[in-house]
């Protein structure tokens, strides 16, 4: 992978993360595009995810640090229920990882117009929700405490192991998923992005750990200036776009998200057929 292929991948990642368009599709996408080689890079795309998770960390840091603060007081006040109904959230993404984590990384490798299809399955999520809001009016959770109940943070869960197929944006399926069981918009934007922390964290914490006792070498075929350039044009692109999406999130239609999709996923139907 050349240093400017890396550079222009991270602003993708950065960009399309905290957009409901899969970031994990867009690099695909932008991989076939400027033809980069397809070894190592499965771990340059968890260097570049972990990048906007810090990204991440920095635009929500001040919620962070009141959550572990409240957390920590060993009681059950309100930044505990949000931790716990966070922990509940990771419990299908973490199934998904340690037991099909081989076919999951098969994702990765596959054709291009699986991403389309992907990207279809996103669009229609997103058109879903931002009609059926209008439509029907979801019943409030009885234990909606925090804005989300855990069978709310439970099933969005679900949504987010759904999204590590490539082209299903996890930022698009948590939070339409989200909207559909009644959480208000306000709130699913923070919780979608605040629950992926530990699960990027945690597969960024294990692949430096299995470098450390000599099982695999990182970034192998990637090289090191890729992985870093990937790495800070993600971080900063990343921060642009969790501000902006949050904004969106509160405010405008995802609709035009869906259509974007659509004609993405027509784009990638059209190249590869």
């Amino acid at each position: 992978m050349e240093w400017w292929q890396a550079f222009i991948l991270g602003i993708v990642q950065g960009l399309t993360e905290f957009l409901p368009v899969s970031s994990s599709g867009h690099l695909m996408i932008f991989k076939e595009i400027l033809g980069v080689d397809g070894e190592g890079f499965l771990d340059f795309t968890v260097t570049v995810h972990f990048a906007t998770v810090l990204a991440t960390l920095v635009v929500f840091w001040g919620v962070i640090w009141k959550l572990l603060k409240g957390f920590f007081q060993f009681k059950y006040n309100d930044e505990t229920d949000y931790v716990c109904k966070i922990l509940v959230s990771l419990i299908p993404v973490a199934l998904v990882g340690f037991l099909f984590k081989d076919q999951v990384d098969a994702l990765f490798s596959g054709e291009l117009w699986q991403v389309g299809v992907g990207l279809c399955i996103t669009a229609a999520l997103l058109w879903v929700s931002d009609s059926a809001g209008k439509r029907f009016k979801v019943p409030v959770a009885k234990d909606q405490r925090n804005g989300i109940s855990y069978w709310q943070a439970f099933v969005v869960g679900l949504a987010q192991a759904f999204a590590v197929v490539p082209g299903v944006s996890r930022s698009g399926s948590t939070i339409s998923t989200g909207l559909l069981t009644g959480v208000k918009r306000e709130n699913m934007a923070q919780f979608s992005f605040l629950m992926v922390l530990i699960p990027i964290i945690g597969e960024q914490s294990l692949d430096l750990l299995k470098v450390a006792v000599g099982k695999e070498a990182f970034g192998a075929g990637v090289g090191t200036l890729p992985l870093i350039l990937g790495f800070v044009a993600a971080f900063f692109s990343g921060l642009f776009a969790c501000k902006v999406m949050i904004a969106i999130v509160k405010k405008a239609k995802l609709l035009w998200f869906a259509l974007y999709c659509l004609v993405v996923a027509a784009i990638i139907f059209w190249l590869s057929f």
